[in-house]
């Protein structure tokens, strides 16, 4: 089979297309996937300069979310058959005709749901969704300011929290940005800068945010800790700036605020313990509702533009330079895409 291979950890136009090995027979609880999308994030650009918190022993073959058709199943899988369309979650591996997944982590794709659609559910919205909720508790009629909101999780966490019934703020680098915010439910929409505080405080009666979603980090963070509530949250959950915050303890306590730091890799696998088989039935359930609310058009995960197979390094180029709005994706074979 083909499939991009990581010799060395450094920049991403070293990797390279070649005939590989196949992943072999399915174990008892895995999934065999022919896989037809595979999306592109920072993570991945980080795990092949070696910069991410997890090294994957070299050689390895990037991507960590995949969308495909399952094309065999291990003797105690009962959740799939082969032919049924499915999109995962893998440490990596997905930049591959084929990859072999654990169950746990591989989510049935509705019918009427195109796969490119469904592609960025589980990690972009699946960060958004449980850090909202599980983390965090969000309730209706909450105002929730969300940083970086043309990215992949801060436009998954506008549309979320909208269809959760909260009031949404936006803030984005750029019109195009904050115009597609505004169009997945955001009520307004502000660029970044020393007048975010004010504008929030401005549209929600001076009271500010009950909760700011922050993927950005940098600078920027403090100064949605001014924009927050007395007794709000903030919800930290990366660092796309390429700059850790900078927190003030002072801010943070006399206006009661709670810092939520958030992993979502602790549900899915990623961390030495590798909880995922622990959070599988909670996870599921997620995405399944997820995966109805895009069936049913109440959510619009946006995939910006496919690039070939052997396109990654410009992928990667194209996202670090904060045009994309939503997310990328390698087209690995999609002659026969489901919808």
């Amino acid at each position: 089979m083909r499939a991009l291979q990581c010799d060395r950890f450094g920049p991403a136009r070293q990797v390279a297309l070649r005939a590989c090995a196949e992943p072999g027979q399915p174990g008892p609880h895995d999934v065999l996937i022919e896989v037809v999308y595979a999306s592109v994030s920072h993570a991945v650009g980080l795990m092949v300069e070696g910069r991410y918190q997890t090294r994957p022993p070299l050689p390895f073959t990037p991507g960590t979310e995949a969308v495909g058709r399952v094309a065999a199943v291990g003797e105690r899988v009962t959740r799939f058959n082969p032919g049924d369309p499915v999109v995962a979650i893998a440490r990596w591996g997905c930049f591959a005709e084929r990859i072999l997944v654990a169950e746990h982590t591989v989510y049935p794709v509705p019918d009427g749901l195109p796969l490119l659609h469904a592609l960025p559910l589980p990690i972009s919205y699946g960060t958004a969704y449980t850090g909202l909720l599980w983390r965090c508790g969000l309730q209706p009629g909450e105002a929730v300011l969300v940083l970086g909101a043309g990215s992949g999780v801060g436009l998954a966490a506008v549309e979320l929290a909208a269809q959760m019934g909260a009031d949404v703020i936006a803030c984005a680098s750029t019109e195009a940005k904050r115009d597609t915010a505004l169009a997945h439910g955001a009520l307004a929409a502000f660029e970044p800068g020393p007048g975010l505080a004010n504008a929030v405080k401005d549209l929600t009666q001076g009271r500010g945010a009950d909760l700011v979603v922050d993927p950005v980090g940098g600078a920027l963070f403090g100064t949605a800790v001014r924009a927050a509530a007395h007794g709000g949250r903030l919800l930290s959950v990366g660092f796309a700036s390429g700059d850790l915050p900078d927190v003030k303890p002072n801010l943070l306590l006399v206006k009661n605020l709670t810092l939520h730091g958030f992993f979502y890799g602790r549900y899915i696998g990623w961390t030495p313990a590798d909880e995922r088989v622990t959070h599988a039935p909670a996870l599921q359930r997620a995405m399944a509702t997820m995966m109805r609310w895009a069936r049913d058009g109440r959510i619009q995960p946006r995939i910006q533009q496919v690039f070939p197979m052997d396109g990654l390094a410009d992928a990667l180029q194209a996202l670090h330079g904060r045009q994309v709005v939503g997310k990328l994706a390698l087209a690995i074979n999609n002659k026969e895409e489901i919808s």
